[in-house]
């Protein structure tokens, strides 16, 4: 079986051949918020199915196709459409193509996700900036012997989240007059939605809001060097005792709903990278 590193440069090479341009910036979509392309002057795409070792997204909101565009004069790395450990997929392969982005040179990680309201402050169609997360999925994807050459056994998680991009974040939402929440993102297995005393719990330890993604990229990201910023979409607020029966269709109208005003805060964060 082919090693890790040799995946990732069989990877990069594939993509590298088809697509010569570089950018150092790199945005992972996620449910619902594939419309982020069509501020792209798009100059490449590449369907995930034709990189060597890639996943392919079997997820409703996810297109699965590796996108270069240029958004104000900046190239910028699109992931549309990510993978999910309750796909069946190990960790490795979940956070397959962010190693892949590390050696094609991205230096900068935005990560966007769909996620349940934890905060009773919350309201549906919030944008929240991840500042911290609570990883209880049920695989690490640091788990295995390491490769040194890819990151440390040990990576310090202490600011998993970059705390320079976090209020690049909030400068740019005040110039607009644009509401952002701040919280901590716990992030799960799923692929079934929480009971409410699941809820209830993930509030009491720690948790703003929770999702079935981006922890294992952050970690992931952080251990090759990368800084990382996310922002989630709530789209329902479970922690409600009353009418928290939720839905996949109601989960992407709402972050449909709220993609024009994440999407402003990312072009503009991209811009100021």
């Amino acid at each position: 079986m082919l090693s890790l590193r040799t995946q990732i440069q069989e990877a990069s090479a594939a993509i590298e051949q088809h697509i010569p341009d570089r950018a150092s910036i790199a945005v992972v979509l996620g449910s619902g918020l594939g419309s982020f392309t069509r501020h792209l002057q798009i100059m490449h795409r590449m369907p995930y199915a034709s990189i060597p070792h890639f996943p392919v997204s079997t997820v409703e909101g996810h297109s699965g196709e590796l996108i270069l565009g240029n958004i104000s004069g900046k190239n910028v790395w699109v992931l549309s459409g990510r993978f999910h450990y309750y796909e069946g997929y190990s960790m490795q392969e979940v956070t397959f193509p962010v190693r892949v982005m590390k050696y094609l040179g991205v230096s900068h990680l935005l990560l966007s996700n769909a996620a349940g309201g934890l905060n009773p402050q919350f309201k549906v169609g919030d944008l929240m900036v991840i500042t911290d997360h609570i990883n209880l999925q049920p695989e690490h994807p640091l788990r295995g012997k390491n490769d040194d050459s890819l990151g440390p056994r040990f990576p310090d998680m202490s600011e998993p989240y970059s705390q320079e991009l976090i209020a690049k974040a909030f400068h740019i939402a005040a110039q607009r007059n644009i509401l952002l929440r701040k919280g901590v993102y716990v992030g799960v297995q799923g692929p079934s939605f929480e009971t409410r005393a699941e809820y209830r719990f993930l509030h009491r330890i720690g948790g703003d809001a929770v999702g079935m993604s981006t922890v294992p990229e952050t970690i992931v990201a952080v251990h090759m060097g990368m800084k990382v910023f996310a922002m989630s979409v709530i789209t329902d607020i479970g922690i409600r005792e009353e009418n928290n029966m939720i839905s996949h269709e109601e989960v992407l109208a709402a972050a449909r709903a709220s993609e024009p005003t994440m999407s402003s805060i990312f072009i503009e964060l991209i811009k100021s990278i």
